[in-house]
């Protein structure tokens, strides 16, 4: 009888505490994730490293001894402005200097860079009136750029996504959640198509070093605002109409950048999804906002009306799509 106590006083404590012992563990599996990406990355990537470096010291060696004038100290101050110089962009190859980083439309490809938050790393500002102009333009940019956004991507979701699963629920009296789920499957898989196996192709093709992996990949760094920046297209000496390929790069990741976000919120709609998130949410107690409000007499007609209306709310946001509904409603017969 000890035992059976004791065990539905652990069953209590546990459901009370739910909350908090799933977010330990979602801690404590995030921290196990990094450590291993670290393992495997350094597992991978330490072996080429290492190859990379013995060659380097070979070419210096066989480099200073072709060239017994020249000491190793002028050798690498030598490499190291040059390397410095390519850090800002700027590359002493013969092949490379044709190519400017500050003219308007790899201006503009920067400055896009910037306000998406990609930031590949390949220009950067060389004057201290560009560094700081960069922090003030960045900070204003990027909320700018969230707002944007965010409208955007909510305009293009109603016509996508809200209407598309209410018609079919409606129309053809498939299950909601069904419907939800195969619309959201299809829509990631057009997704993928037109904006990461498409272009992958097309960069594979434009691009003379690129093979189709390397131009998946940097389509995947890109649209994800990773932007890590070792693969940047139009950067080639005998790259043809680079200013208006510059231009499309840009074009092409703003409208790659929506489709993301749009495929995200429409799987974040999903009824499923939003129980898991729930999970490892804080659960509000509601006898403690109810002391609250009597304590500042804020008890009245139209609190109990915003609290109805906001417990409403809840149990819509609860099932995917159906707090368009009555607007889609509405505008039907308005379009018609």
């Amino acid at each position: 009888m000890l035992q059976s106590l004791a065990g539905s006083s652990c069953v209590r404590l546990v459901e009370r505490h739910r909350s908090a012992w799933c977010f330990g563990f979602l801690v404590l599996g995030y921290l196990l994730y990094l450590v291993f990406g670290a393992v495997v990355f350094s597992s991978v990537e330490l072996p080429y490293e290492d190859l990379l470096r013995q060659e380097l010291r070979k070419l210096k060696r066989r480099f200073l001894e072709e060239h017994e004038c020249l000491s190793e100290q002028q050798l690498e101050q030598f490499l190291g402005r040059v390397l410095e110089a390519s850090n800002y962009g700027v590359s002493v190859l013969s092949n490379a200097s044709g190519n400017w980083n500050w003219d308007f439309t790899s201006a503009l490809f920067f400055a896009s860079t910037v306000l998406s938050t990609t930031g590949y790393g390949h220009t950067v500002p060389l004057s201290d009136g560009g560094k700081a102009f960069c922090i003030i333009y960045s900070v204003i940019g990027i909320p700018f750029t969230l707002l944007f956004l965010t409208a955007v991507v909510q305009r293009i979701t109603v016509h996508v996504t809200h209407r598309p699963v209410l018609y079919f629920h409606i129309r053809w009296g498939f299950s909601k959640q069904v419907v939800a789920i195969v619309h959201a499957v299809l829509l990631g898989f057009v997704t993928v198509s037109c904006f990461f196996f498409i272009p992958a192709a097309v960069f594979s093709v434009l691009e003379d070093d690129w093979n189709f992996l390397e131009s998946f990949y940097f389509c995947f760094i890109s649209l994800s605002t990773i932007g890590l920046g070792d693969y940047v297209p139009g950067e080639g000496y005998n790259q043809k109409f680079r200013e208006l390929y510059k231009i499309g790069i840009t074009c092409y990741l703003l409208l790659g950048l929506i489709a993301m976000l749009v495929v995200l919120e429409t799987f974040c709609e999903l009824h499923e999804l939003k129980k898991f998130r729930k999970m490892f949410y804080v659960k509000k107690d509601k006898d403690e906002d109810q002391v609250h409000i009597i304590e500042h007499d804020q008890l009245s007609f139209s609190s109990i009306t915003d609290q109805a209306a906001g417990m409403k709310e809840d149990q819509k946001q609860n099932e995917p799509f159906v707090a368009t509904q009555s607007s889609a409603c509405v505008d039907g017969p308005a379009n018609h």
